[in-house]
């Protein structure tokens, strides 16, 4: 089973949620796929064992066989090649990987060539097991260090994927081909607003869906309101709670700090479970 934590806004909570929920489900895989700014070790404080560098596939232009036919820059989308007067240039930050430019390049001028994006690790917190991406810095591209990310995704376990915030592909790359989508929001206008746009976006991959809605009892009805009116389930509430806060800013998972928050969180599973069986948004 693959669950994605997700929020169309940062701030709501996903770290938290998906944090609190992996550690008191056990023998659990979380998958930390926010790489542009990896936080759930802060909570988990796992015992890094496994390292790895993670590449991408780019151009390499052998300039003594090109002719400069533009074969190679015409087939870009992405405009990753380009030739400027009796040069061509290429991009690696604007490549997408796909080796469109290898195939076409008639002069066999095109090879292509690793270039570091990032760095996977792995580790453990008890039975459970941690996985990250840490995007390099100046990085433009997360997707495929999400994907290798989620590579290390056990089949035979529940995994909880940590999405990054937002609606844009790199949050697409963590919520495709899940089992459930589990969105954090807040009762805000801002909340409402971003909530809208994930509701959207989980729409078009067919995954069903549950909502937490996190500080409930602050701000207005407009969530709770829209969520009925979508039949988006509210699977659990979180109060602003000045423990909850100062749990958070310590570094600590306040369902194990605050045992009557154990419960809800086990809850907040076997709701996804059966929701799981029934038809997506």
């Amino acid at each position: 089973m693959i669950i994605s934590v997700a929020s169309g806004k940062g701030g709501t909570g996903k770290t938290t949620v998906a944090c609190n929920l992996a550690a008191l489900l056990g023998d659990v895989q979380l998958l930390d796929c926010d790489v542009e700014e990896p936080n759930a070790h802060l909570f988990l404080k796992p015992e890094i064992n496994y390292r790895e560098t993670i590449t991408v596939l780019v151009p390499e232009i052998d300039e003594d066989r090109c002719t400069l036919c533009r074969q190679c820059v015409d087939i870009c989308r992405f405009k990753a090649i380009t030739v400027l007067g009796e040069t061509i240039l290429v991009f690696p930050e604007l490549c997408h990987s796909c080796g469109g430019c290898v195939h076409v390049c008639p002069e066999k001028a095109v090879s292509e060539t690793k270039r570091e994006i990032g760095l996977l690790e792995k580790g453990r917190r008890g039975e459970m097991t941690f996985v990250q991406g840490q995007l390099r810095i100046s990085e433009a591209m997360s997707p495929p260090l999400i994907k290798a990310v989620r590579r290390h995704v056990q089949p035979d376990k529940i995994n909880i994927i940590d999405a990054p915030p937002g609606t844009s592909c790199p949050v697409i790359a963590a919520m495709r081909d899940v089992d459930f989508v589990l969105l954090v929001t807040e009762p805000t206008p801002f909340g409402l607003y971003d909530l809208q746009l994930a509701v959207e976006a989980v729409k078009k991959l067919g995954v069903p869906a549950g909502l937490v809605i996190n500080r409930c009892d602050i701000g207005d009805s407009g969530v709770r309101d829209y969520a009925a009116a979508e039949d988006l389930p509210v699977l659990m509430e979180i109060p602003f709670d000045r423990k909850i806060a100062e749990a958070y800013s310590n570094g600590i998972l306040f369902a194990e700090e605050l045992p009557k928050w154990r419960k809800p969180f086990v809850d907040l599973y076997r709701k996804i479970e059966k929701r799981i069986a029934l038809p997506a948004l």
